[in-house]
């Protein structure tokens, strides 16, 4: 019997607050977004009710047709871009979303600083890194993060942090550890790491923001398209 969604935030609740005890860490300081890609409003307002106010979305055209009515009935959401996002798309975006966790390329950094200022939003993003250095996986380079974020001060992007995904199938702790290592080398405060599979790894290794889905929603009803 698969668990409400109410009960299953609890349980990550707990299970954070244990990896912070065990890090020596504040819970305070630890963003669970909630995952709400393909998840309908109905599966979605459960945790509302409980008074989380985190999600993340991978798709701007979802995001665009689910989320408005419920900002209209639920105060202090905060609307994470988590998925790959087209530069065609960047308008959208910067209207849609709080934070971006997926700035990868100049192309995109372009676009969005032309977004942002012609709309006068400056929101914070993520750099996502190819942590895994895949051919089939978005994300900077790890050599080129030092010219993209130079990149975004140019263009006053605000960049508080690090994102990224590591390769399936394979430890991630080593790749966390790169993550945050990269980031303190870039005098980066945030670390966006760690799924349902893996955030109290991520956790105890200084994850900032942990992006779960399945382990508060359960197993998926529709694949994402």
């Amino acid at each position: 019997m698969i668990e409400s969604p109410s009960k299953m935030l609890i349980d990550v609740q707990n299970n954070i607050a244990a990896a912070a005890k065990r890090a020596q860490r504040d819970t305070d300081d630890i963003n669970l977004i909630a995952v709400s890609k393909t998840r309908r409003s109905e599966e979605i307002i459960p945790l509302l009710e409980q008074g989380h106010k985190s999600f993340g979305e991978n798709r701007v055209q979802e995001a665009m047709e689910k989320w408005p009515a419920l900002r209209s009935q639920y105060d202090g959401i905060e609307l994470h871009c988590i998925g790959q996002l087209q530069s065609n798309k960047a308008a959208e975006a910067i209207a849609t979303f709080d934070v971006i966790h997926s700035l990868d390329r100049i192309s995109l950094l372009k676009a969005l600083a032309k977004e942002m200022k012609k709309a006068d939003k400056y929101i914070p993003c993520f750099l996502q890194i190819n942590i895994g250095d895949e051919e089939q996986k978005g994300g900077c380079a790890v050599k080129d993060i030092a010219n993209l974020l130079e990149a975004a001060t140019n263009a006053d992007i605000p960049i508080i942090g690090l994102m990224c995904i590591p390769p399936a199938d394979m430890e991630a702790a080593p790749f966390f550890a790169l993550l945050a290592k990269l980031a303190d080398e870039h005098d980066l405060p945030n670390l966006s790491m760690g799924m349902s599979s893996d955030y109290e790894t991520a956790l105890t290794i200084g994850a900032t923001h942990i992006r779960v889905g399945t382990a508060l929603f359960g197993p998926r009803i529709r694949n994402a398209e």
